[in-house]
């Protein structure tokens, strides 16, 4: 037997996340900067007369029904839209809380795309064509490389966050998952202005997050406290959030005092 092709499925940041208003399709316009984490859930591939998925992993409970999985929507898809005609065992260890604002299932899914391109060799223009079906941020996590997101998020152009690459940080969950639809459909619907510098901006989803889930506030608030962080920011439509800290030691101490009820990953920005 042949040894599984393996991915990482890194976990998605939002550094920032302006709300501009509604598309004509009625998703919402918004404008991001995305960064990729170097951990994240792990997702194997094998040649197989069928595609099947199997899930493990700390989270692998909190999924429904692995036949509507987004990693197996992504290899029915690309299948279909290949013409191919084989199939792959998919394993999946799920290591990054649902519903959580960071890409999770999107990054399975593009994972998976990466993972069957290669698998089934076919033209990578086929995964890149399926991306925006599964998902907005999905077209992102394909690439996993520092983008600016426009349009629903799925209008990428590169951005240069090199001075980024290797930075500590910490995602901290408090363990509640929150609906992305519901989240963005209480926006209060006021355009704060465009997205310049990150660094400067804003997630525009905080306070609406925050009324639905009020432990967001508690987070953010915990992180801003942390020796050595900076930028606490909510990412996505949260609940999880990040602070970027200005050394591994000192990410590592936030990351031993966070609340044990709290999930916690210290990382790096790739």
């Amino acid at each position: 037997m042949t040894t599984p092709a393996r991915e990482v499925a890194p976990a998605k940041l939002n550094l920032a996340l302006h709300v501009r208003g509604k598309l004509p399709n009625g998703r919402h316009a918004i404008e991001t900067v995305f960064a990729f984490c170097a951990d994240g859930d792990g997702l194997s591939a094998q040649a197989a007369a069928a595609i099947s998925l199997e899930i493990s992993g700390p989270f692998a409970a909190e999924l429904g029904d692995r036949e509507d999985n987004l990693a197996m929507r992504a290899a029915r898809a690309l299948a279909e839209t290949a013409d191919v005609s084989a199939g792959a065992a998919l394993t999946l260890d799920k290591r990054l809380p649902v519903a959580a604002g960071i890409g999770s299932g999107s990054a399975d899914s593009a994972a998976a795309l990466r993972l069957l391109t290669s698998l089934w060799q076919i033209d990578p223009h086929h995964a890149e064509r399926v991306a925006p079906e599964l998902g907005s941020d999905v077209p992102a996590c394909l690439l996993g490389l520092p983008m600016r997101g426009e349009g629903a998020g799925d209008q990428l152009s590169p951005i240069d966050l090199s001075d980024l690459s290797g930075t500590s940080v910490l995602l901290v969950n408090p363990r509640v998952q929150l609906s992305t639809a519901e989240v963005f459909a209480r926006w209060d619907g006021e355009d704060r202005g465009p997205l310049g510098d990150w660094r400067e901006g804003r997630n525009d989803l905080e306070q609406t997050a925050m009324a639905l889930v009020p432990q967001i506030k508690a987070v953010l608030a915990w992180l801003g406290t942390r020796p050595g962080g900076t930028f606490p920011r909510m990412s996505g439509s949260g609940a999880s959030c990040f602070a970027l800290f200005d050394t591994e030691g000192a990410r590592d101490a936030a990351a031993l005092a966070v609340p044990r009820e709290w999930w916690r990953l210290p990382t790096f920005l790739r």
